[in-house]
């Protein structure tokens, strides 16, 4: 049928459990030989259950705000989905290999804009004669030469929003199947957010996923029609935008 909706993600009870390792306490050979037959744990092991029990499909042409206060777990579930974290328990299947954008998305503080563009192009599968063409216009819409020559200097000379600014670029480069962004929409002038939401309206039209991560509400109402409230860790609503970002913000007022 034309108009079938097809998955592109789907979780099913994912569970994302973290493991902070503190000091070890001295321990002898004994005692430790006890803890493998046993299977029980160091004391100073703290597990963080970060995910629990979520459960969603997401849809191709689908544009998805996360949202949720500071620790909800949106971040986590991102890497879950980029296949960055394991689970616990539960199903996690996704079409293709989503590509997950984030500020801290790592770039070679030593080599020039202009490399960088090159080699992240290249690593997301791009052949040479694509990123010879596309590499301008991924330089041109970052914006990072508006107050001089920057795309021939090292990251390194780089404000963090610049650099912010620059992966973003070169991820929305690329269709992609899922794409994964995690605050980057959140650095920049207003006039480049508004060039980058614009380019994820694009990936949903060309039947992309994308997932938005921003503590900037206007950013999620005016990219996604559809939002996920997560708070520590559990899904609270599902659903249309608006509707889902009224009863977000009436429980952020009463606290």
């Amino acid at each position: 049928m034309a108009d079938e909706r097809i998955p592109t993600v789907i979780v099913d009870d994912v569970h994302v459990v973290y493991r902070v390792h503190g000091a070890t306490a001295p321990t002898s050979p004994v005692s430790s030989l006890k803890r493998i037959v046993t299977g029980s744990k160091l004391a100073s092991i703290r597990e963080v259950h970060a995910i629990k029990g979520v459960s969603f499909v997401a849809y191709r042409g689908e544009a998805i705000g996360l949202i949720g206060s500071n620790g909800s777990g949106k971040s986590t579930l991102l890497r879950a989905i980029a296949g960055l974290l394991p689970t616990e328990r539960g199903g996690l299947y996704t079409q293709g290999q989503p590509s997950l954008l984030g500020v801290n998305a790592a770039l070679m503080n030593d080599l020039s804009g202009e490399r960088n563009v090159v080699l992240g192009c290249l690593a997301m599968g791009m052949t040479p004669a694509q990123v010879k063409e596309r590499s301008a216009d991924i330089i041109e819409f970052s914006g990072i030469n508006e107050r001089g020559d920057f795309s021939s200097l090292p990251m390194r000379t780089y404000s963090s929003g610049m650099a912010a600014r620059l992966r973003f670029s070169i991820a929305a480069a690329k269709k992609h199947d899922v794409l994964l962004i995690d605050e980057a929409l959140a650095t920049g002038d207003a006039k480049f957010r508004r060039r980058s939401e614009q380019r994820v309206r694009d990936l949903r039209a060309e039947a992309g996923t994308v997932f938005l991560v921003s503590h900037t509400n206007q950013s999620i109402r005016d990219t996604c029609e559809r939002s996920i409230w997560l708070e520590s860790g559990v899904i609270r609503a599902d659903g249309p935008t608006e509707d889902v970002l009224k009863e977000y913000e009436r429980f952020m007022g009463g606290k």
